[in-house]
């Protein structure tokens, strides 16, 4: 029962970690209590994604008279949306299984719980058995968070409230909606089930919605969602949940919204209690496991990757993390350079960014020019979308001529972004990007429409 390496978590970080552990030679064992794959797989990015896509295609038919293309009597079957789902978050998890045992990894269900450290290693209990490991690796993931506002919990319980768990498995589409929190999950949530029909209330404590979205490509999408028919209650305070309403207070004034449904959807919170990391000391700082840049916590030989760590909670960020993790163990010295991890916001339209915002380049006082182009500047662009011109926008350091961030609104968004993700983490001058060759038509393209404006 020895290991070399034992993880904690079956999410992105725990499942990439244990594939890249054991093809790396370590002898790898993973523990899952819930689920292979975690949130993200099954009541998160795959999920939600799958649900979005369905919402596109029925925009798509609804507004296919624009194309040529005429459809009657359009409807969406909320059930077979989550049939498909179901079957894509099934099919996903058997290939994550076949990967892993492919690697040679071990797979333990059950819920795994830090005992300490002896001669053996650190001794990691499930149930009535006991493993021991040179190393641990902690990804435990996230929860919800719940306000501590009046009524939430008790709408919990009955129903009337939902996170983000259980609106991927309700059965109808509610009439009415009220989404507390215009982060990236709510407004999601909020253009899928406007596009299936609900009427939909977003509630917002700032005064912006998308949170650190640049604010002007935040102003964008608040526009456009607008005309969609979503509501907004920006600098709104919810005060308190009742029998179907949701209180708030806007401007010293209280207000109440009814609602069939309400989603809540204001940030999720380290999974830390209950797994034993007070048993070997592991530091823990304002709820999350304190790591440095190579995912080492301040017990040796104990890491910690994903949400736990709170450093930016996205999959992709928890798969570079683990990777990070895993090949420090493996004795590679790198680092996470979280400024070139892109986010993305897949409503329809898309949104994606990398990089320093227009707002933290101003708080950082950094030298910086912006430059920007609408989408239209794209030739593929205008050939698939009417009605909507999107924008790319770019920040270029003054003195070094590098980019410092770059910020599109409009579908596509999502799979471009990575390319200046690779261009900030490269370090690339503007004269460089200038040599690169985009393929045409793409809407890739725009980045070099952007770049050659300056």
């Amino acid at each position: 029962m020895k290991y070399d390496l034992i993880i904690i978590g079956g999410g992105p970080a725990g499942y990439l970690a244990a594939e890249r552990a054991s093809k790396g030679g370590l002898k790898t064992l993973l523990i899952e209590e819930r689920y292979l794959g975690g949130v993200c797989l099954n009541e998160g990015c795959i999920p939600t994604k799958t649900l979005l896509y369905s919402a596109k295609i029925l925009e798509g038919a609804k507004h296919g008279f624009k194309y040529g293309i005429e459809v009657r009597n359009i409807t969406l079957n909320h059930k077979k949306v989550l049939e498909r789902k179901d079957n894509v978050i099934k099919t996903l998890v058997t290939g994550i299984k076949s990967k892993l045992r492919k690697s040679g990894a071990e797979i333990l269900s059950g819920h795994g719980e830090i005992l300490g450290r002896s001669s053996k290693g650190y001794i990691v209990a499930v149930g009535d058995k006991e493993f021991a490991a040179d190393r641990l690796l902690i990804a435990t993931g996230s929860s919800p968070y719940v306000p501590p506002v009046e009524g939430v919990k008790e709408g919990l319980e009955r129903g009337f409230v939902l996170t983000n768990r259980e609106i991927l498995e309700i059965e109808s589409v509610p009439a009415s909606m009220v989404v507390i929190g215009g982060g990236i999950v709510g407004l999601e949530m909020a253009s899928y089930f406007n596009s299936a029909g609900s009427k939909v209330t977003v509630i917002e404590m700032l005064d912006h919605i998308g949170g650190n979205m640049d604010r002007e490509i935040s102003n964008i999408l608040l526009e456009t969602y607008k005309k969609k028919g979503i509501e907004f209650e920006l600098s709104a305070k919810v005060t308190k949940i009742g029998d179907q309403k949701v209180m708030y207070e806007k401007d010293g004034k209280f207000f109440e919204k009814e609602a069939e449904k309400v989603l809540l959807s204001v940030g999720r919170k380290p999974n830390i209690t209950g797994f034993g990391l007070e048993n070997i000391g592991v530091e823990v700082e304002k709820g999350y496991v304190k790591t440095d840049e190579r995912m080492k916590t301040n017990v040796q030989e104990v890491y910690a990757a994903g949400d736990v760590n709170g450093k930016l909670m996205l999959a992709h960020t928890a798969y570079r993390e683990a990777e990070v993790a895993v090949w420090n163990m493996l004795g590679r010295k790198v680092k996470v350079n979280y400024n070139s991890i892109p986010c993305i916001v897949y409503t329809n339209p898309e949104v994606a960014w990398v990089g320093e915002s227009e707002e933290s380049v101003q708080e950082k006082a950094l030298e910086y020019e912006v430059v920007k182009l609408p989408m239209l500047y794209s030739g593929r662009f205008v050939a698939e979308n009417e009605e909507f011109d999107g924008l790319c926008k770019i920040l270029i350091d003054r003195k070094k001529r590098t980019i410092l961030g770059c910020h599109m609104i409009g579908n596509y968004s999502s799979e471009i972004i990575y390319g200046v993700g690779v261009m900030i983490e490269m370090q690339l001058r503007v004269e460089d990007i200038k040599d690169i060759v985009f393929p045409h038509p793409t809407v890739s393209e725009i980045i070099r429409e952007v770049i050659f404006e300056l």
